[in-house]
């Protein structure tokens, strides 16, 4: 009776993950249009890059993307890209920093919306207000030679980037996946996701799933 009751609830589990991922891919698919299979490779590594599953990432990525891609002009391709870093920037300030993520998933939104009172939830040493994003750009300018935009939501990810990188924390994530419990453990969770959810989708790729979870669980 245990068993079948377990079953069952994972056959449930499993349901509501896929009518989850299918609202979340429609999401990439009208914001992203021929670029959507390349935000979808990212999704399916991001429990080994982020630590997230594919539907965790998507609905991340999702919430600011209109404004990354704005800040493109629009190029949808680049906009995949510069998303997946700086989601992956986020999981790894989380790891590294011990924040919140979703702290610091709400700093980045705010970015978006050109609110950077949350910047302090980074944890890099610069306060919430536009003056410190400000600092923050100047001071990527100085490692990159680019100039940053406040204006412009991809060139604020871009600078974050740059000063994490200078700080040691840019690649946390997947050094931990491969080499902490704790990492390991998020990643095997994620993979696990990604797995229940392909039971209840026939165009998913089952035994890449399957392969994943068990690498993830031999990791």
């Amino acid at each position: 009776i245990a068993a079948g009751t377990a079953i069952v609830a994972l056959g449930k589990k499993s349901v509501n993950l896929y009518a989850d991922y299918e609202q979340l891919t429609g999401g990439v698919e009208t914001l992203f249009g021929k670029s959507g299979d390349r935000l979808m490779k990212y999704a399916n590594e991001a429990y080994k890059t982020a630590g997230l599953s594919a539907n965790e990432y998507m609905e991340t990525v999702t919430s600011f993307s209109a404004s990354m891609i704005k800040s493109l002009g629009g190029d949808t391709k680049k906009a995949a890209d510069y998303s997946n870093q700086a989601l992956i920037d986020m999981s790894d300030n989380a790891n590294k920093m011990g924040s919140n993520m979703e702290d610091i998933q709400n700093a980045y939104q705010g970015f978006s919306k050109q609110n950077y009172t949350m910047l302090d939830n980074l944890k890099l040493g610069y306060g919430g207000t536009q003056a410190e994003m400000q600092r923050l750009l100047k001071d990527a300018e100085k490692l990159t030679g680019q100039k940053y935009d406040i204006s412009s939501f991809s060139d604020i990810t871009q600078a974050i980037h740059a000063i994490q990188t200078e700080m040691g924390i840019t690649g946390t994530t997947s050094k931990e996946a491969a080499t902490t419990i704790q990492g390991s453990a998020g990643m095997m969770k994620a993979s696990f996701e990604n797995f229940l959810t392909g039971m209840a989708d026939p165009e998913q790729d089952f035994d890449m799933l399957l392969g994943n979870l068990i690498d993830s669980i031999v990791t």
